[in-house]
């Protein structure tokens, strides 16, 4: 642990749980980091993460953004295309697009594809799969009302998926925001995590969370207000 990291992690008591109020104000407090710092909501849920049909996967606009605008990736051909451009996507295409990704291109945060494009980009699935952005019905990234899909894009949705370990990450917010920001979304992506259990989930579903910024120590948060069984 660097110096820097020991002295905020003093701030911080491991073994306390916070409210969600208090553990937003604290992660402010410690965010001294010379940039910033992002803030993010750690999420540890009661999957069984060997079941397919138990894995979370949606999205949520939230109401304050995440503080940063995405670069927006449509795979669209056709009539749909001027579609894409007038919603202000940042790049649009079909099979040249999804050459330029299978050659390495990453110089976007959200890909969103109409429907009669999913068998041409199938092969992306083993590039976009990974790094969370394959498009999805599911996460409203699949459709043909791309206008709608772009502009909630570039206003503050967030799509979230359970990992291996059964476990959401999303940032809410940057360090600069005021505390009420940062408390709106946290609370609306729990409330959409939440809304997203699979049915045959059994106990406790959510089971731990976690606040931090970017480059300091984790805040256990109380979970009692979130049980759900």
């Amino acid at each position: 642990m660097g110096k820097r990291i020991a002295e905020l992690a003093k701030k911080v008591d491991a073994r306390k749980k916070y409210a969600l109020s208090e553990a937003v104000n604290l992660s402010k407090e410690v965010a001294k980091a010379k940039f910033d710092e992002s803030i993010v909501l750690t999420i540890k849920l009661g999957i069984d993460v060997k079941q397919s049909s138990q894995a979370v996967r949606s999205s949520v606009i939230l109401p304050h953004g995440t503080g940063k605008i995405p670069k927006v990736l449509v795979f669209v051909k056709g009539e749909k295309e001027k579609e894409a451009l007038e919603a202000k996507a940042d790049f649009v295409g079909a099979e040249d697009m999804a050459e330029k990704v299978m050659g390495g291109w990453r110089d976007f945060d959200v890909v969103i594809a109409t429907p009669d494009m999913m068998r041409d980009i199938g092969k992306l699935g083993k590039v976009l799969g990974p790094l969370g952005l394959m498009p999805n019905p599911k996460s409203g990234t699949v459709t043909n009302d791309l206008a709608r899909s772009i502009r909630e894009a570039k206003t503050g949705k967030v799509e979230f998926k359970s990992d291996v370990g059964g476990v959401v990450h999303s940032v809410i917010g940057k360090a600069s925001f005021d505390a009420k920001k940062l408390l709106d979304n946290a609370n609306t992506l729990i409330e959409a995590v939440i809304k997203s259990k699979p049915q045959g989930v059994k106990g406790v579903f959510v089971q731990k969370v976690v606040l931090h910024s970017t480059m300091s120590p984790a805040i256990n948060i109380d979970t009692k207000p979130y049980l759900v069984v």
